[in-house]
């Protein structure tokens, strides 16, 4: 048998080493949306990109792009056909110009988490496109997705380094919670492929920049007005304060759509007084002699 050259290989290992989103990462600096899927990840970005763009029109107007090659006059092409070299980084330079103007108002970005989606956002506010679908899936209760699990705006990224993670956020909760701002909050974690930060150290040191900025801000667990969701993958620190958080079902686009029927199934503590009383009947006189009678004759 033949042998295959050792480029075969190489360019293997390459593409296999490819990251999902096209070369590109998430990385501090961004913004954009997280959303969690159910082992599907190439559908969840399709549902993704169907359901933010239907929202975005409506709120923000079609998407719309302008291209750079248009601009250029004829002189100027001229002119770059008399050097070869001009002519080349000259193009390049459009190429890359043009490209950074044609950029999606939405894209998919390599997130580094298993099940996991990041949806860069351009020229938006995530937390306010979110809230929106939410709202209106949670009025209509009409199922929109089948992959897409929660959908989380993501406000700012930082490192996820305690050090790094206290300074930004010093500036990064004032709109909330800075004098004369302020409201009650609570603080919701989650940390994946990453172990060295602390789930207490991190709220206890992100419930205390929140008191520092407005002692009248307080915690309330079970129906607060503001939620603080803190999202860590790898390196990175994601970082929101989202309101309706348990109206809304933890930003669960499955679970908001449900009738108030299938909550009180899934929920028995939810039942209202009057049902509690029909499901739970108190004894009788007679039911309490007869369970006597039993019991003497044992």
């Amino acid at each position: 048998r033949k042998r295959r050259p050792k480029g075969h290989f190489a360019a293997a290992a390459g593409r296999a080493k490819r990251p999902r989103g096209g070369g590109r990462q998430l990385e501090a600096g961004m913004r954009g949306i997280l959303i969690t899927c159910n082992m599907n990840e190439r559908k969840c970005v399709g549902e993704a990109y169907s359901l933010l763009g239907e929202y975005g029109d409506l709120l923000y107007g079609p998407e719309q792009f302008s291209d750079h090659e248009e601009r250029l006059s004829g002189s100027e092409r001229e002119e770059d056909e008399d050097d070869v070299e001009a002519a080349l980084k000259k193009e390049v330079g459009q190429i890359r110009a043009s490209t950074e103007q044609k950029l999606r108002r939405f894209q998919s970005v390599e997130s580094g988490a298993n099940n996991v989606v990041f949806i860069r956002t351009r020229g938006i506010e995530p937390e306010n496109l979110v809230h929106h679908i939410l709202k209106d899936m949670h009025a209509t209760k009409k199922k929109k997705t089948r992959v897409i699990l929660r959908m989380l705006p993501i406000s700012g990224t930082c490192k996820a380094f305690m050090e790094d993670m206290k300074k930004y956020t010093e500036t990064f909760f004032e709109p909330w919670f800075k004098v004369p701002n302020k409201g009650t909050f609570q603080i919701v974690y989650k940390a994946r492929n990453n172990s060295h930060v602390s789930r207490e150290e991190v709220i206890k040191e992100l419930a205390g920049i929140v008191g520092s900025l407005n002692p009248e801000n307080k915690v309330d667990l079970n129906n607060p007005q503001y939620t603080i969701v803190v999202e860590i993958i790898k390196n990175v620190c994601c970082l929101s304060v989202v309101r309706d958080y348990v109206l809304f079902r933890k930003y669960n686009l499955q679970e908001v759509v449900k009738s108030t029927k299938e909550d009180a199934q899934q929920n028995p503590s939810s039942l209202t007084e009057d049902q509690n009383l029909k499901v739970v009947k108190p004894e009788t006189e007679e039911e309490k002699s007869s369970k006597e009678v039993k019991q003497e004759n044992k």
